[in-house]
């Protein structure tokens, strides 16, 4: 009788144990936390004459027509044992929209603050489209980084025209 109860009693303190786990900072799956909503940064970097191509003639670069999606409603920051998986999901302003992407940010100012921002952005068809409801809208799209990528980094920021959603490293 006295070895089944020694067993129980091992076993019950063990497995109590693993609740340490579970919230330790060694835990990769607790790297980062939720995301929170923030506002959107809206400051433009100096005065652009918009008459004005930036090159002129052949050596010009593609124009890229693509904007920022309407609202990001959710980011996920899943680990992976090469770094991680950006995962975001949001609004768009109408039907339609495709070619979404997460596309870098880098700025001197992030590096410095261990930020790692992507800006949210999607084409539109030139027809008219209607605005439909929400779940038509929706839009997720993700990002593989590296853990070389993920070095110094404490903050995962992805922008969209009326918000950012944050992850922070734990």
């Amino acid at each position: 009788m006295q070895k089944p109860l020694t067993l129980l009693l091992v076993a019950a303190l063990t497995l109590s144990a693993c609740n340490a786990w579970r919230n330790s900072r060694v835990n990769p799956s607790n790297w980062f936390g939720n995301s929170r909503s923030v506002p959107a940064d809206t400051a433009t970097a100096g005065e652009v004459n918009p008459l004005l191509p930036a090159t002129r003639g052949r050596d010009a670069a593609p124009v890229d027509r693509s904007i920022p999606i309407t609202a990001i409603t959710e980011l996920k920051v899943e680990p992976t044992p090469t770094g991680a998986i950006i995962y975001a999901t949001g609004v768009a302003n109408r039907q339609g929209a495709y070619a979404a992407r997460l596309r870098p940010e880098l700025t001197e100012e992030n590096a410095e603050n261990g930020v790692l921002a992507f800006s949210f952005r999607v084409l539109y068809p030139r027809d008219p489209t209607p605005q439909g409801p929400e779940q038509t809208r929706r839009i997720t799209e993700a990002i593989s980084v590296t853990n070389q990528d993920l070095e110094g980094i404490r903050l995962i920021r992805v922008t969209g025209q009326q918000n950012a959603r944050e992850a922070r490293r734990r």
